[in-house]
């Protein structure tokens, strides 16, 4: 009669052609397998007994090992995590670990398992014991789950941890590491690793962004977070995309004054709307600017006006303003005109326009006609000025 752990196994009568079928053959797992299939629909000791006996002599079987663990598993489903069958089943997945401990899906359904259990130190160390036990070129199969597990807990300081180390694996995978440290508010890295990704030539976006919509993901980014980006020089890094990116300078120009304005720099915010202003060479561009300038404008009236307790130091602050608003709105044409003689130098319908803006103005339109090219004077024997 067969023994397991000192005890005497019992079996019934049907069971005698299996036993000495194992007697005959103790190493086929073949045989094995048919006894357990037999034994299926029999009570749940016997047939781990059966298990326990067929592992003894095959230690080594991949098969054996994942379905007796599978059916450990089931035994124990729909109990309370207190339930001390459970840690009995961990016992058994740490023994076949033992000969396992290549196996990816034996320590992704062990980490599965203690997951459900709540053992969240004890899953993250099955976790890094994982990755330890198994090559490299298996990492991919443990770090989906893993990276999913402590992004699931408010773990931000093992998430931040674990995802340095994903990245050194995965570094396409940068942008993901990114939504999550804004997700749990740690700008300040976030843009850093933003930083790294627009200079690197050749990133590829897993959500198919170009490297000029990467771009603006940073600019916006560090706009909307001035207190909490510390580690970067906001002034130089928009510049340095509107110089690069050209048919984006009026957004660029906008998210600069907007980083300003959320520091609580006004006057700077004015004086980068001025200089946006006054060097976009587009429509487009000069629309954007000039809307969010007079937008600015307004809501620092708006702001001065809801104040509740007002001094004669602030009427005079609040008059300011509304004639600094509506000498900008004054000079929208004139600001539009100057965009397109630097969109085209050549236009002489616009130098015209120019002229008609200053009437009254002799000094000013002296000063314009100094500024025409000169062959634009000459005149076809139609009269029309400027027309080669």
């Amino acid at each position: 009669m067969p023994e397991i752990g000192g005890k005497k196994v019992m079996f019934e009568e049907d069971d005698l052609p299996y036993e000495e079928e194992i007697l005959r053959n103790p190493y086929s797992v073949k045989c094995w397998l048919r006894y357990i299939e037999h034994k299926n629909d029999g009570p749940v000791t016997s047939l781990n007994m059966i298990y326990e006996r067929a592992l003894k002599e095959l230690p080594g079987s991949y098969k054996l090992w994942y379905n007796y663990l599978r059916l450990r598993r089931k035994q124990v489903k729909g109990r309370v995590i207190t339930d001390p069958g459970y840690e009995d089943v961990n016992n058994a997945f740490e023994r076949a670990l033992v000969f396992m401990h290549k196996m990816p899906r034996i320590w992704l359904d062990y980490c599965q398992f203690l997951i459900d259990q709540c053992k969240i130190t004890r899953t993250r160390r099955t976790f890094d014991r994982a990755l330890r036990a198994l090559p490299i070129t298996q990492h991919h199969r443990i770090w989906p789950m893993y990276l999913k597990f402590v992004r699931s807990h408010p773990l931000h300081e093992t998430a931040v941890r674990a995802y340095r180390r994903y990245l050194k694996l995965s570094p396409e995978d940068a942008e993901e590491y990114v939504e999550y440290l804004v997700s749990i508010d740690r700008m300040d890295e976030a843009a850093l690793r933003m930083a790294d990704i627009v200079n690197q030539e050749n990133f590829v976006s897993k959500d198919g962004k170009s490297n000029h919509q990467l771009w603006h993901d940073l600019c916006e980014l560090i706009c909307k977070n001035p207190t909490k980006v510390t580690s970067l020089k906001v002034d130089p890094i928009i510049r340095g995309g509107i110089k690069r990116f050209t048919d984006e300078r009026g957004k660029l120009w906008c998210s600069l004054a907007d980083f300003y304005i959320r520091s609580g720099h006004f006057e700077k915010a004015r004086d980068i709307y001025e200089e946006a202003i006054q060097t976009v060479t587009t429509v487009r561009d000069f629309t954007q600017v000039f809307d969010a300038y007079a937008q600015f404008e307004e809501s620092m009236i708006g702001t001065k006006m809801d104040m509740e307790e007002v001094t004669d130091e602030d009427d005079t602050d609040l008059e300011l303003r509304m004639e600094r608003f509506e000498e900008l709105m004054n000079r929208r044409p004139l600001l539009l005109n100057s965009v397109l003689l630097r969109q085209n130098p050549h236009n002489v319908h616009e130098w015209l326009k120019r002229v008609k803006l200053y009437e009254g103005k002799p000094k000013e339109v002296s000063v314009i006609w100094e500024r025409v090219p000169p062959y634009l004077f000459y005149q076809e024997p139609g009269g029309d000025v400027g027309h080669h």
